[in-house]
């Protein structure tokens, strides 16, 4: 059974820093791009940074390049997104998502690219 677990949510002040986690299980963990997305209730679901299968070639979305970053544990098949500069703009309930694909063009924007998806964490960002 395929289990991504995030965690590290929480709330913090507006400049802020959060590391969030995504564990992993019952995949093969290095054949599987990761990918981050977030949602704020009533709006639309928004990708954010992706990792490719072997950690080489990472991707960002304008909203946080050069504030968040994306990494990848193979010892522990764990992907984390280290959050800085945080923003009241930046609450919501951030998802991992797990996508079967090893080639060059390994992320998408879209959720129903990926083949597994956690359940999230809450970030809230005070002002």
């Amino acid at each position: 059974q395929v289990q991504l677990v995030e965690s590290g949510g929480g709330l913090v002040q507006t400049g802020g820093s959060l590391r969030l986690s995504c564990a992993t299980s019952g995949l093969t963990f290095s054949r599987y791009a990761m990918g981050w997305f977030r949602q704020v209730p009533g709006k639309e679901r928004e990708f954010l940074a992706a990792i490719n299968n072997d950690g080489a070639l990472t991707y960002y979305t304008d909203a946080v390049k050069g504030r968040f970053t994306i990494s990848r544990d193979y010892a522990k098949n764990t992907v984390y997104l280290q959050l800085n500069s945080l923003k009241p703009e930046d609450t919501a309930v951030y998802t991992c998502a797990a996508r079967y694909y090893t080639g060059a063009n390994f992320y998408s924007q879209s959720l129903y690219d990926y083949t597994y998806r956690g359940q999230g964490t809450t970030v809230t960002v005070s002002s």
